[in-house]
């Protein structure tokens, strides 16, 4: 039996954990932290009962990944739940874009004009996404199962994403694609800034806006749950400093970000490979405020009420401006807030009345000021009489996301910036970017195709290469 070392135990190092025991390799994790996880934990943060995830939050990319919907997940204790409204966009007027998941009540939202042209935008990409999943989710430079259908969805996550905009004339729904558009935490006018927003987008009208029942901690369980079935271990409390502490093994995989690899690695590293990973680049970061509030968030807009993801900024304009000058690395007066209202879809992380509120705003790389005020009034701006509910709150800066988990650079929680370059090439250029150069070594965190999420998808990937190799 071949033998492999995974480090780090988050949704990436897990999936290519599970990938090679499905194998018959026989696998060991390692996880500098003292519970697995990653981005996908879940912690009572504010009030005791009250369940925040610590991160990741929302997973309409996870739901349709191909590797995790080959696990049968639900059997090790991951179910999926769903609020009524996936998506709201409130605007200074009392209005909302509102995303549904069927794309003909989402049309009926938008009104006859952009509702009709958002049909014809991403009806078909949604009714196409699940088999370009399979696509979609592998690198670059591979030969295509549905080249059509992914022609069609290229030209439009090509785009920049003001350009898709206009295709919208009312400010309802360029705010809706523009808010998704900017989980890419990239300026929107660039090429290619509109992938994010596409992908999003089509996913949720396929699989909806889901969030995990007891937490995103779920995910990471599950998966688990699944390696040790299969014979794996895991093994906490394990940081690893150099590639010389660890034992022989056939493959080595690494769950961690392009500079922390060169630094492992060290000489053994080719030259050309670890010029790549030290020069790649990381995006701004995230200041992250977890809410307790009495009686939910008093939304202006009813829909808002009802959403499990709330973007709170105003106008599709009003972003633009603030993501620029957050990658200009300017602190923006109205940042863009994202929250999420998980308990909606999964009721048992709330302690009666009293619901916890997850959110965190874009905030320039590295950045050290307190953005807690900025985040509460881009809320209450949509939701007068929040502070008056608020029982109890937790903050968390970017230096502190990054001591938390080292992937996350400045407090880069998709670990790299999504320029255009790095959408399309990650984390260098290369016919196998999971390969490190040496042989046996692999990365497979966030940093490599298809890029953040909780999807498992960079682990699989990297597990099925460092499988081909070994034959």
């Amino acid at each position: 039996m071949s033998d492999a070392i995974v480090v780090g135990a988050g949704p990436n190092g897990l999936a290519c954990a599970v990938e090679l025991a499905r194998a018959g390799v026989s696998v060991t994790v390692l996880e500098a932290a003292d519970e697995i996880g990653g981005g996908t934990r879940t912690s009572e943060l504010t009030l005791p009962g009250l369940l925040h995830d610590r991160c990741s939050a929302v997973h309409q990319i996870a739901v349709g990944s191909p590797f995790l919907r080959s696990l049968d997940l639900q059997d090790h204790g991951l179910e999926w739940c769903w609020p009524d409204v996936d998506l709201a966009h409130p605007l200074d007027d009392g209005s909302a874009g509102v995303l549904r998941r069927s794309t003909g009540a989402t049309a009926l939202e938008l009104g006859p004009v952009d509702g009709q042209r958002w049909e014809q935008v991403f009806g078909p990409l949604a009714e196409a996404i699940e088999v370009l999943n399979d696509d979609v989710m592998r690198p670059l430079l591979h030969v295509p199962e549905h080249p059509i259908r992914l022609a069609r969805f290229g030209l439009r996550a090509a785009l920049p994403a003001t350009l898709l905009a206009r295709r919208f004339k009312t400010p309802q729904a360029r705010a809706l694609f523009g808010g998704a558009a900017a989980h890419a935490l990239s300026p929107l006018h660039l090429p290619m800034s509109a992938a994010v927003g596409v992908a999003l987008i089509a996913a949720g009208h396929r699989f909806g806006w889901a969030v995990a029942r007891g937490g995103s901690r779920a995910i990471t369980d599950a998966l688990a749950s699944v390696l040790l079935a299969h014979g794996g271990k895991i093994e906490t409390g394990r940081r690893v400093g150099s590639l010389a502490e660890l034992p022989d093994a056939d493959i080595v995989a690494l769950d961690l970000a392009p500079g922390a690899v060169a630094e492992i690695a060290g000489d053994r590293l080719p030259g050309r490979v670890a010029r790549a990973y030290r020069r790649y680049k990381h995006g701004p970061g995230a200041f992250k405020v977890d809410l307790a509030v009495e009686g939910g968030v008093p939304w202006t807009n009813e829909s808002c009420r009802a959403a499990g993801t709330v973007h709170a900024i105003g106008s599709f304009e009003e972003l633009v401006v603030a993501e620029r000058e957050v990658n200009h690395g300017r602190m923006p007066e109205r940042p863009l807030v994202l929250v999420a209202q998980q308990y909606l879809a999964d009721p048992g992380r709330s302690a009666g009345n009293v619901h916890p509120i997850w959110s965190y705003a874009h905030v320039p790389h590295g950045y050290e000021g307190d953005a807690t005020d900025a985040v509460i009034s881009q809320i209450e701006r949509f939701a007068p009489g929040l502070r008056e509910r608020v029982l109890a709150s937790a903050v968390r800066r970017p230096a502190e996301f990054e001591s938390d988990n080292a992937n996350y650079v400045g407090g880069d929680i998709i670990t790299g910036a999504n320029t255009a370059w790095q959408i399309a090439i990650r984390p260098r250029l290369a016919v196998d970017p999971y390969a490190t150069g040496i042989p046996g070594i692999y990365i497979c965190s966030a940093a490599t195709p298809p890029g953040a999420g909780a999807h498992g998808m960079n682990g699989y990937n990297a597990a099925r290469s460092a499988l081909r190799r070994l034959g």
